[in-house]
């Protein structure tokens, strides 16, 4: 009698729900293929609209928070606010709501979701996928029309057993379509099972894409976007990282790291092949070149995209709303908060971390003085493309007057300055960092956020032909139909994998030569602010690997991921009950954290900061013309344009410090008595348990070790995601 089963059951195929990008040649077609027959893969576009089909269903979607069908990327979800980036506890560091199977306060279902609805179920996705292998396979095409739609699906399974694998460690290995009977159960493999079985489908995708792909990318460029050889092999490289890291590998096994690295160098020349490298242009100008990487259409930084397009209605709609979402409220937008504990956190001009923070410790703290009054002053050129802060320019094209009259209209958007400092209307809540009696300027009022998120803005002063489309609509006005592609895996994230994979294995040189080509993209020469030591010290290396990825890749939904990897929340150094002795740490000294100098994030909480008028400015009240701060002159927003940026950010500290006081606001929770809540993430999150749902969908479905087991009477689980083998 088998043990360890899933029984993994579906109704029926999904509709196509194929997308229109920039490329609208790229899965234009709207039909319905529910149901289809297997005639439909003996012709190219029948089962070309299939492959369109398995594109819809799993590709990255900004749109979303981060739940069982979409990975984070970057919004301020529950996973992205269990990180530096945002405040406010996200669900795995709340310590008044601690995770269960069958509390009030469930664990996230990544593995299952519902399971009546194929739509709705992970793996009705991956049957989806199964289906179309077959129909491909068994179908008439030619071989090498064969291979251009396959090579793409097994990249796909790869990538949706990815996204389980890093949550559950070992989950079924399904190949075949499973008819939705009773019979129909597969094992819970091990992880070491999975990460080979997701690295074979990547090398079987590599290897079919390859005549397609392999010379300077597709060779029809109205294919731009989708996967290719290099897509499969980034993906490899992640996940080969994934097993490395000390989540999986708990021995700090070397022949780990030594794979990781070997197949991420070889992917290289295989990436340049397809066509990717850094985005760089010979106008770099304050990190602009950074910028525009993000707002530019088929940038060869784009190893795994998901298009958008601006279609205004109707079923080829695929619009991207970032935009939208980080833009202020006067400028038709809602905005995204940065936590000051990044902010505070990020490079000083010359490369190194504020002297002052207690993070990376093993890192050299800089020569420039941070004044955390003036965060702008003296930062890393990545600073001023990541946050927006009060008295910098952030220009747009479009009339937000419509949308609101009392909106400042700065030239129709072409001259915006933000402008979100504070008051209050009574000068008692001034000191209280609770009090919502706040607020800001140029009519954002209740609306406004202390720090905006600013990353992967469609500047205007970057991209003179921006991706979106504005409407004065009312009831759509502003930003709307955004065109900007998001990027799951960029080049530069493959280069800090291929410096991460070289330091585990010993080569710090190579490892510091990726961070070189990174920050020379932005700005930095010589030594790019990188200590000498760095090449001698595995530590210290690894340290100042995962700061730039921390940095480079901020508000990309990537740093929860890493986090979880390297254990940062407790070092990896709490045990998980019920864990066998293999679960220890014995790698990087018994705790990542010390290992690295990083501060662990349990017992840590993020606050917000704000501007507000000095107090000699007195109080305000509730509307846009009761600003105290009206009559007093503003200078010139800081215009990045401008070679000259040292000047300019003088004169803001300058006006600053006769205007503004930092303020402290409450970003993490605090319990009913007004005391301060601290970050707890569990050590049984590193694993995910099941869910009840998905338990009670399978009587056999065996329960991670460390979360109770509600087919078992809620015993401990018994799965040892860290085991080579499981029990049959």
């Amino acid at each position: 009698m088998k043990k360890n089963n899933i029984k993994l059951f579906s109704l029926a195929l999904t509709a196509v729900m194929a997308f229109a990008s920039c490329s609208d040649s790229f899965l234009e077609e709207k039909k319905n293929y529910d149901n289809v027959n297997e005639g439909i893969y003996d012709y190219y576009s029948g089962a070309n609209a299939r492959v369109s089909d398995v594109y819809s269903w799993s590709l990255p979607n900004p749109n979303s928070d981060a739940n069982w069908q979409y990975n984070c990327t970057g919004n301020a979800d529950d996973q992205s606010k269990s990180t530096e980036e945002y405040s406010g506890f996200g669900t795995f560091v709340n310590p008044e709501a601690l995770l269960t199977v069958t509390g009030g306060n469930k664990v996230p279902d990544y593995f299952h979701h519902q399971g009546n609805n194929i739509q709705n179920s992970v793996w009705g996705r991956i049957r989806n996928i199964n289906d179309v292998i077959r129909g491909i396979t068994n179908g008439s095409l030619s071989q090498e029309e064969k291979d251009e739609l396959l090579g793409q699906v097994y990249f796909f399974r790869a990538w949706c057993y990815y996204n389980l694998v890093k949550w559950y460690g070992g989950v079924p290995i399904v190949k075949d379509v499973l008819e939705p009977v009773e019979s129909s159960t597969v094992p819970r493999s091990s992880a070491k099972a999975c990460i080979e079985f997701i690295c074979e489908d990547l090398d079987t995708s590599a290897s079919m894409l390859e005549a397609a792909t392999t010379s300077g990318g597709w060779r029809n460029s109205e294919n731009y976007g989708r996967v290719t050889s290099g897509t499969a092999l980034a993906l490899k490289g992640r996940v080969l990282l994934l097993w490395a890291s000390p989540m999986f590998n708990r021995t700090n096994d070397l022949a780990r790291w030594q794979n990781a690295y070997e197949e991420i160098k070889k992917s290289i020349p295989v990436l340049n092949a397809c066509g990717y490298g850094l985005y760089q242009t010979n106008n770099n100008v304050n990190a602009s070149d950074f910028a525009q990487v993000f707002s530019t259409f088929k940038s060869n930084e784009a190893v795994f995209v998901t298009l958008y397009n601006i279609v205004e209605s109707g079923d080829g709609q695929k619009n991207n709303n970032w935009e939208r979402g980080i833009r202020p409220k006067n400028a038709t937008g809602s905005g995204k908060e940065a936590s000051a504990m990044l902010v505070d956190m990020f490079p000083m001009a010359d490369g190194k971390r504020p002297a002052l923070s207690s993070t990376y410790t093993k890192l050299e703290g800089s020569s420039y003085t941070y004044d955390a009054n003036y965060p702008f002053m003296d930062r890393d050129p990545r600073f001023y493309r990541t946050f927006a802060f009060p008295g910098a320019r952030w220009a747009y094209a479009g009339n937000p007057t419509v949308a609101d009259p009392d909106n400042p209209s700065y030239n129709q958007g072409q001259d915006y300055v933000l402008w979100n400092y504070v008051w209050y209307t009574n000068l008692d809540d001034q000191g209280n960092p609770e009090s919502g009696e706040s607020y800001g300027a140029d009519n954002l009022l209740k609306n406004k956020k202390g720090i905006y998120v600013r990353k992967r803005s469609d500047d205007l002063d970057v991209n003179g032909s921006p991706l979106y489309a504005w409407t004065d609509a009312n009831n759509n006005g502003g930003f709307a139909y955004s065109s900007a592609p998001y990027m799951e895996i960029r080049y530069a994230e493959v280069l800090l994998n291929y410096a991460e994979a070289a330091c585990g294995a010993g080569d710090m040189t190579t490892a510091v030569e990726q961070l070189k080509l990174i920050r020379q993209r932005v700005g930095y020469t010589g030594e790019c602010g990188l200590q000498a030591d760095l090449t001698s010290n595995q530590a210290a290396c690894m340290a100042a690997i995962l700061y730039e990825r921390q940095i480079e890749l901020a508000y990309e939904g990537k740093r929860f991921d890493d986090l979880r990897r390297w254990m940062l929340f407790d070092g990896g150094a709490v045990a998980v009950d019920g864990a066998p002795s293999s679960w220890t740490l014995s790698g990087w000294g018994g705790n990542t954290c010390n290992y690295l100098g990083f501060k662990p994030l349990n017992g840590q909480r993020r606050e917000n900061m704000e501007f507000r008028v000095q107090d000699s400015y007195g109080v305000g009240g509730t509307t846009a013309a009761s600003d105290p701060f009206a009559g007093v002159t503003r200078p010139a927003g800081i215009d990045f344009r401008k070679e000259d940026l040292d000047s300019q950010l003088k004169n803001l500290k300058d006006f600053y410090s006769a205007s503004f006081v930092r303020k402290l606001k409450k970003g993490d929770g605090r319990d009913q008595n007004h005391f301060d809540l601290t970050m707890n993430f569990l050590p049984r999150y590193y694993f995910l348990g099941f869910a009840q749902g998905a338990q009670s969908n399978n009587k056999d479905l065996p329960q991670t070790i460390g979360w109770e087991d509600y087919n078992a009477g809620n015993s401990n689980g018994t799965f040892d995601p860290l085991a080579d083998t499981v029990n049959e």
